[in-house]
């Protein structure tokens, strides 16, 4: 049964090296996001599964020990998805993102990863969350996904007027741990806004249900013109 998740954004930015002389715009964000995984923490889970966007060659699943990098921005910077021997798995950039989260964070427990695809379909977002609850008697869920890049002018997807009431609803449900609102987003609207949360939030939401959590809502701002929201359910 899933008795606590994490919501974190994903840019590779809130890894201080690659966002280099603009590391301090996103302290917030990493404070919140620290908050949120000692959520997971505190809640004692048998396996913590990471669920985040990704490409059709790294969905996975990615088991722990997986290595990942930073290359792809410039950086030479190496990560590996939880403790133990290295496996190179190639983590997707969400997923990497996520264990360097848990890096700083000494996540000590076992830990593997799994990459979802944006277009995957709403019904089986639901019926893969389903499928990790019962994976373990406590399972823990860390989702990394970013809202709308369409926020401003200078966005990656320009300004959408759409953007801002979609990211609202999506804080307002991951804050509330509303289930029904989370299945309910438009999965079309999300990928013309570049929502790329919306599966794994999606996967969330199957996962969670009868597990009866409360929510948190940790961090919501706009950065860059891109939506990015943190919250911890327990």
């Amino acid at each position: 049964m899933l008795v606590a998740a994490a919501v974190c954004p994903c840019p590779p930015l809130l890894v201080p090296a690659v966002a280099a002389g603009a590391a301090a715009e996103l302290d917030a964000a990493r404070a919140a996001c620290a908050d949120a995984i000692g959520v997971l923490a505190a809640a004692r889970p048998d396996r913590l599964i990471v669920v985040g966007p990704a490409e059709q060659s790294g969905r996975g699943p990615h088991p722990q020990g997986t290595t990942g990098t930073f290359e792809g921005f410039g950086v030479d910077a190496a990560v590996q998805l939880g403790s133990g021997e290295a496996k190179d798995g190639g983590l997707p950039v969400s997923l990497a993102v996520a264990a360097w989260l848990l890096e700083r964070a000494r996540w000590a427990g076992p830990v593997e990863g799994l990459g979802v695809g944006e277009p995957l379909a709403p019904e089986r977002c639901f019926e893969v969350g389903s499928e990790l609850a019962v994976q373990a008697e406590r399972v823990a869920l860390l989702v990394m996904g970013d809202a709308s890049a369409c926020r401003t002018l200078k966005a990656p997807g320009y300004l959408d007027e759409r953007a801002e009431p979609f990211d609202a609803e999506v804080a307002r449900a991951l804050g509330a741990a509303d289930l029904p609102a989370l299945k309910a987003l438009d999965a079309e609207l999300a990928y013309e806004l570049k929502a790329a949360g919306r599966a794994p939030w999606q996967v969330l939401a199957g996962a969670a249900e009868g597990a009866d959590l409360s929510g948190t809502l940790l961090y919501d701002e706009a950065p860059y013109g891109v939506g990015y929201l943190v919250a911890a359910w327990s």
